[in-house]
């Protein structure tokens, strides 16, 4: 289970600040409003980690795509912008605090981050079910992670 994407030199302007809070606390509220649904043209979930500085419950809405054997699977894209996502880093120090709301639904998730033959596979599922990852891809130098999200001991699985 390898965290292990360093930042890039390139990218995009990431989103950040108080404007990209309130749209990401307006978007968990809808798609628990809708029990899951789609987000920009994908399935959406929220993924709630542990802040790797602050020790506080993070949440972020997401867009998954269906992994094999049930699972989810999400990129840490940030648009394309040359550093990672915080929740990235927030995985990566707590990946066995993680947990996803989807369709109505909570579920302890195990957090793997996909490398070489599998995580082409599963770019290239994504990229065509969602040709603006390939786009977000351009902007940066970074190889976007793809995460894996597999149900705990106790948890659900998907339904597709």
């Amino acid at each position: 289970m390898s965290f292990d994407t360093a930042a890039g030199t390139r990218g995009a302007r990431q989103p950040s600040g108080f404007a990209l809070r309130a749209a990401n606390k307006l978007m968990a509220s809808r798609i628990r409003r809708r029990n899951g649904g789609k987000v920009m043209g994908f399935s959406a979930l929220i993924l709630t980690t542990v802040g790797r500085k602050t020790g506080a419950e993070r949440t972020t809405p997401v867009g998954w795509f269906p992994g094999q054997d049930g699972s989810w699977l999400i990129v840490a894209s940030a648009n394309g912008a040359a550093g990672n996502p915080a929740w990235y880093y927030n995985i990566a120090a707590h990946p066995d605090q993680v947990q996803i709301e989807v369709e109505g639904r909570k579920v302890a998730v195990a957090a793997e981050q996909l490398h070489g033959a599998e995580r082409a596979e599963a770019w290239q599922q994504i990229t065509t079910s969602a040709p603006r990852f390939a786009q977000y891809q351009e902007k940066t130098d970074r190889e976007l992670p793809i995460i894996r999200l597999v149900p705990r001991a106790g948890g659900q699985a998907p339904q597709e």
